[in-house]
């Protein structure tokens, strides 16, 4: 793709570097904004800067967050006595969709994974065990995408938890193995919510 402008070639460059944007995508952005008034442009850049400026991580459950505590922990109707682990940010939100929960969440920030160098020690793990020993904590859910490294990752965390006075649980097997959490659609991931079944049953 050849260009007659470096800065429209940056521009589209930019834009490509974007999930699931290729370059013919980013050249029609790029040319769009072109045609647009200069302030729309900088309103498009301004929410982004103030993203990436201000943006935290909850201190409990490593959810983004405006404030040192995500909205879910802070929120007194949630309850307190179940949390719900899952691999990313963008699993909560999709349990936050299917509005069939009420607890509280804790990211993991992935998945066992030895292939890709990803160990226990590389995910939330530790904060996890401290908030189950130090909060009134009854069930984990374990709801990690049913891949064989998130499988490994359900067994190393029961395993860590053996000791511990707190029940166990997984998705019911709405979800197909080897599927991602995040893809699986509301009614099957209430539906699998809902109908946890006991870790190892």
């Amino acid at each position: 793709m050849n260009f007659s402008s470096k800065l429209i070639e940056d521009a589209v460059n930019a834009f490509a570097t974007l999930p699931g944007i290729g370059k013919k995508t980013a050249l029609r952005l790029t040319l769009h904004l072109l045609n647009m008034p200069p302030e729309v442009s900088e309103s498009l850049c301004e929410p982004i800067l103030k993203m990436r400026q201000n943006i935290q991580f909850c201190s409990t459950c490593h959810n983004i967050s405006d404030e040192a505590m995500c909205s879910i922990c802070t929120d007194k109707g949630r309850d307190r006595s179940v949390i719900c682990v899952v691999e990313s940010i963008r699993d909560i939100m999709a349990i936050e969709n299917t509005n069939q929960y009420r607890g509280l969440f804790h990211i993991l920030g992935g998945v066992i994974s030895p292939i890709e160098g990803i160990g226990p020690s590389d995910l939330n793990i530790n904060t996890l065990i401290d908030r189950v020993k130090t909060d009134e904590v009854k069930e984990i859910i374990m709801a990690i995408s049913p891949t064989i490294d998130g499988e490994t990752t359900i067994f190393y965390l029961s395993k860590q938890l053996a000791e511990l006075p707190v029940k166990i649980t997984t998705l019911a097997r709405g979800i197909s193995f080897g599927g991602e959490l995040e893809y699986a659609d509301e009614l099957t991931l209430g539906r699998s919510i809902a109908a946890r079944l006991p870790y190892g049953k």
